[in-house]
């Protein structure tokens, strides 16, 4: 979607952001709900984003002439678009759909795309023994069988407007909100996820991304496939925050990028590891001399060391494997440089952020069909309007309004910014953001000059000159479809015909396992199945498991997925052969934790409950589209009573290599 015109951009633009998610380092993009128009198809086609193309759907299973419905809709998507070499999954559904239907749909792909190599399945699907893939929403899956990925790992929402509380125009982060309405009427009391700075809102994305990457293909027999972020651009979807569209893309709705962009860039370069070391200084350095702030760098180096014009400022603290913080540093004007080293100390990337001086002038930047601006009726010109210093350097904390002229055979489209009252939808006079912001252009049906003169209160104005070019039609209608020439984007490289990863640590195998209580299921612990568990019968002294391994091992990690994973906070110690190798709590997460275990030969590992469990969301401001509807499969009624439960989802234990 952009402003102002909806979906109906010309195919270049449909290039150009496609080719932005492939740039930010995304290898795939998952489409909502229905599928795709064949343009967009196309596109991914050359800029080498692979997709999931779903049917249609209404967020769950359907029957009678409903369910006939979707299944002669995927007939006809996969029909139409089977020969899209970009599409890699068929999705069946929003929502777990029945076996005999997943059965079905199957069938359908087999009869219509039988050498297609593309996989068929749903969203969650997770105990199916017919999908051939599946994955929740928000939550981390793990499989040894088929590939689990996330269909939405990422559900925060920031404006591009909003650097930090330092940063004109000052807002606070999380404020702006106290309630949001869902789809269903629903609320959320704390709104404030979904009002996010651009700094909180890029760490949220590298705090949530990382409890999948440390679950990566090369981990382990059971690894998560990934997961896709909602959404790529801000998009008039359903908003749950203060402004009346949804905030959560790496760019805004004109497609200029947010430090999330940049930390992804940073995090995803490599398909499954890291291959190319990035860094990125989260926000800007033109502040105030009585400004001291937190610093944070997303890098992929073991170490960041951060320079003030030449002057180390020290080493970061990192977390989540991406982040590095620098706390209490005082601005100075000059050259803000983040240095990252790898393991031996070698310099593998830098970052740098320069203080800007005084706005001065205007500057503007078309972005154009490649083949030209066409004289159509529907071509679309970008232009960036940026506020510059006399070095031509953005002015990063600059919101000047800017009033725009337009001559010439073309209609105005404007742009998009936090206003008041409005969006400033098709208005001619639009601020910049941070600095910068984008306007369109729409082409008329005659070659023209087109002039457009961008001016502003205090600054020098602008002016460019577009050409737009004879188009060739036939009583009006084109000659030639709205793709015809577009080039190809390779400039990602192809997908590695080798493993894109190394093997991390190596899997302790259970064979069996012994429980106090409820020992006909104590297998439902360790059968890959994440829809099934083992529990106690919720008195401290049953919660207690025994798992013997297929051999020795010497165990030095237990990857586990207790109930009630987002809640729920166990009292545990774990024994190898009787030995304490770790004693303390278990953290909330949403999904998986990784346990150190001293590491200690052994052919036995219990975990034994020590003490009454606690029940306390630590996620409760994220939530689903329903807030009742809680993926967390367990949930228990009387489980906030019952202190003494031990309640385990899928248990691994590894050993160093």
């Amino acid at each position: 979607m952009v402003p102002a015109i909806g979906m109906s951009v010309p195919a270049w633009l449909s290039d150009f952001t496609n080719r932005m998610m492939v740039e930010s380092n995304a290898n795939l993009v998952r489409w909502m709900h229905v599928t795709p128009w064949k343009q967009d198809i196309e596109s991914c086609d050359r800029v080498g984003l692979m997709q999931a193309m779903p049917a249609g759907d209404a967020e769950r299973d359907s029957k009678g002439a409903n369910w006939k419905q979707r299944v002669s809709l995927m007939r006809d998507a996969i029909i139409y678009n089977r020969n899209n070499p970009s599409i890699i999954f068929y999705e069946c559904g929003n929502e777990v759909i029945s076996e005999p239907h997943m059965f079905e749909m199957k069938s359908i792909r087999n009869t219509y795309d039988p050498n297609g190599g593309r996989a068929i399945g749903s969203r969650e699907m997770l105990d199916s023994q017919e999908a051939e893939y599946g994955g929740e929403m928000l939550y981390i899956n793990k499989s040894a069988r088929k590939p689990l990925w996330a269909t939405e790992y990422s559900r925060d929402e920031g404006l591009r407007k909003y650097w930090d509380e330092f940063s004109p125009p000052y807002h606070k982060d999380g404020e702006g909100g106290t309630t949001h309405a869902n789809v269903n009427g629903s609320k959320v009391k704390d709104a404030s996820p979904y009002n996010r700075n651009q700094d909180s809102h890029a760490i949220e994305n590298v705090t949530r991304w990382y409890d999948y990457y440390i679950e990566r293909p090369g981990t382990g027999h059971r690894v998560s496939s990934g997961g896709v972020n909602i959404v790529f651009s801000d998009t008039n979807t359903h908003f749950r925050g203060a402004e009346n569209y949804r905030r959560s893309g790496e760019v805004d709705p004109m497609r200029i990028p947010k430090d999330g962009f940049f930390a992804h860039q940073v995090m995803w370069d490599g398909w499954v590891d890291i291959e190319n070391h990035r860094s990125h200084i989260i926000g800007h350095w033109n502040y105030t001399k009585d400004v001291v702030k937190n610093i944070y760098v997303v890098s992929s180096g073991e170490k960041v060391e951060l320079f003030i014009n030449g002057k180390s400022k020290g080493f970061g603290k990192q977390s989540k494997q991406f982040l590095f913080t620098f706390e209490s540093i005082q601005w100075e004007a000059g050259e803000l440089k983040a240095v990252s080293y790898d393991i031996n100390g070698k310099v593998v990337s830098e970052a740098y952020k320069l203080t800007a001086g005084k706005p001065f002038e205007i500057k503007l930047t078309p972005h154009t069909n490649p083949k030209g601006f066409m004289a159509n009726g529907a071509d679309v010109a970008l232009i960036d309007v940026e506020v510059v210093d006399k070095n031509g350097n953005r002015c990063p904390i600059d919101n000047s309004l800017i009033e725009f002229s337009l001559k010439g055979d073309a209609t105005w489209l404007g742009g998009i910014a936090k206003g008041p009252e409005d969006n400033y939808i098709l208005s001619e006079k639009i601020p910049v953001e941070n600095g910068i912001n984008r306007i369109m252009i729409r082409s008329g049906i005659k070659p023209d000059n087109i002039n457009l003169i961008a001016k502003s209160k205090g600054l020098k104005s602008s002016k460019i000159t577009l050409n737009t070019s004879f188009f060739e039609s036939n009583n009006g209608l084109s000659t030639q479809l709205p793709n015809h020439d577009m080039t190809s984007y390779l400039d990602r490289g192809p997908t590695p015909k080798t493993d894109s990863y190394t093997i991390k640590r190596k899997p302790a195998f259970i064979a069996s396992a012994t429980a106090l209580s409820n020992q006909e299921d104590v297998y439902k612990s360790f059968d890959d199945n994440e829809l099934s568990e083992w529990t106690n019968d919720g008195r401290i002294k049953t919660g207690k498991i025994t798992y013997s391994l297929t051999k020795p091992s010497v165990v030095n990690q237990c990857v586990a997925k207790f109930t009630g994973w987002r809640r729920k906070s166990y009292p545990i110690r774990i024994l190898a052969d009787n030995k304490i190798v770790y004693k303390g709590n278990t953290q909330q997460s949403l999904g998986y934790i990784t346990i150190p275990l001293k590491p200690v030969l052994a052919k036995e590992i219990t975990i034994e409950l020590i003490g009454v469990n606690t029940d306390n969301d630590a996620f409760n401001k994220i939530v689903e589209v329903d807030p009742n509807k809680e993926l967390d499969m367990f949930k228990d009624k009387e489980g906030a009573n019952a202190k003494g439960q031990l309640r385990i989802v899928e248990i691994e234990f590894y050993e160093s290599l």
